[in-house]
């Protein structure tokens, strides 16, 4: 036999050895230090540990390698992006103060009615600025689900926020009666929630009774499921397109440049989502560039959108708030809508003309009317059987009308 074999007076085990107390403190401490390295390995995927990490992210070898994009200065479009939102997100809250402060100096009731759309739509393009990150961190269990369901509610807010406020425009351009306050909200909320409905339904269903739905389907099958999920945003995109071009038509030209903001800012997102869908379905298979530009091409098409809608709609009408009510932008005494007061006269009535008003009994208090441009002043329609002629005066009669000058002989 090979090898040696224990001799038979030889313990069956190794002598114990007795050791200090510092000791037994050295050897737990070694011990936890094991555990917590093992906790770790046991955190980070098996790709970190193979995948090198990018110089630029400070040789930080277990960050998990999905947001390598995020400090990766080679593949410098996640930085750039991720620069862009934040500067967005700070854009956005300033103006979203901005119109806070504004409220109290808007004299115009109809711009003051659409003061709470405006705001639900700058909470969607801030939303918007955040979705980016999710573009920016690769595509895993987390943030798949998150791109199928906040891009098409964030957007489909937006542009339901923009079409109540066309479709607002266009009847003031017409002469007619604007939408209150509730009604442009509860238009904007009921048009995005459509949109809410079916990506709830989607994610909910690839969750739950396809588990395997994000993370298992191929990369064309994905693009396509995410392009098909866009089919009502698309719709509403069209559909403020036309009506804001509706408001071009109508005499009241005040109120068209508003309608030209919302016309430029859904034609350039038409031209943006017509060049993002065609890159992230035909472009990238046909150039054997998928999957590596689909996240940018998502990213670059929200930073863009979302910094469209803050230049040309946000900014512009927020310069447009405390502008001057003009009474050529509204139809006059006899129009089917009368404009509102906007403040109330502060003090004391006084008696004295009311009880002169109320002993003539003459005039109809029905029929006071207010002015456009005026917030002070009533006006009430003039009786067309009464008199209001200055009269003249008629000579007086003297002692010397009938004296016909000496008598003959005289």
């Amino acid at each position: 036999m090979s090898g040696t074999q224990p001799s038979a007076l030889s313990p069956p085990f190794p002598p114990v050895t007795f050791h200090s107390p510092s000791s037994f403190r050295h050897l737990l401490s070694r011990a936890d230090q094991a555990v917590v390295s093992l906790s770790i390995v046991q955190a980070v995927p098996a790709s970190a540990m193979t995948t090198p990490s990018p110089p630029s992210c400070n040789g930080s070898s277990w960050m998990n390698p999905d947001y390598y994009f995020l400090c990766d200065t080679q593949a410098a479009w996640g930085i750039v992006l991720e620069t862009l939102a934040a500067a967005g997100v700070v854009a956005t809250l300033a103006l979203l103060l901005t119109l806070l402060l504004l409220v109290c100096k808007t004299q115009d009731s109809n711009r003051r009615s659409v003061l709470p759309t405006q705001l639900l739509f700058l909470l969607g393009v801030l939303g918007l600025f955040g979705l980016t990150f999710a573009f920016i961190i690769r595509y895993n269990q987390h943030t798949g689900p998150t791109r199928f369901f906040l891009f098409g509610v964030l957007f489909a807010l937006c542009f339901s926020c923009l079409l109540a406020h066309a479709f607002n425009l266009a009847l003031l351009a017409r002469g007619r009666c604007p939408l209150s306050w509730p009604q442009l909200l509860g238009l904007a909320v009921g048009f995005s929630l459509v949109q809410t409905i079916i990506a709830t339904e989607y994610v909910t269903l690839g969750l739950t009774k396809h588990s395997g739905t994000f993370l298992g389907m191929s990369l064309n099958q994905r693009a396509l499921d995410f392009v098909l999920l866009l089919i009502y945003v698309l719709f509403l995109m069209a559909l403020t397109f036309l009506v804001s071009a509706a408001s071009f038509c109508g005499p009241y030209a005040g109120w068209k440049r508003h309608g030209a903001h919302i016309y430029v800012t859904v034609l350039f997102s038409i031209a943006l989502w017509a060049a993002w869908i065609t890159l992230l379905t035909r472009v990238n298979s046909d150039l054997n560039h998928r999957p590596q530009w689909d996240d940018p091409v998502l990213a670059v098409a929200l930073v863009a959108n979302a910094w469209a809608f803050l230049m040309f709609y946000a900014v512009p009408e927020a310069c447009l708030l405390t502008k001057q009510r003009c009474p050529r932008d509204y139809p006059g005494e006899d129009g089917p809508c009368r404009p509102q007061l906007m403040k109330q006269s502060v003090g004391l009535e006084n008696p004295a003309f009311s009880r002169e008003g109320g002993a003539q009994g003459s005039d109809d208090p029905g029929e006071t009317l207010y002015t456009q441009y005026s917030t002070h002043f009533q006006l009430q329609n003039r009786d067309p059987t009464k008199d209001f002629s200055i009269p003249r005066p008629k000579p007086r009669t003297g002692p010397y009308d009938d004296y016909a000058g000496r008598k003959d002989g005289l």
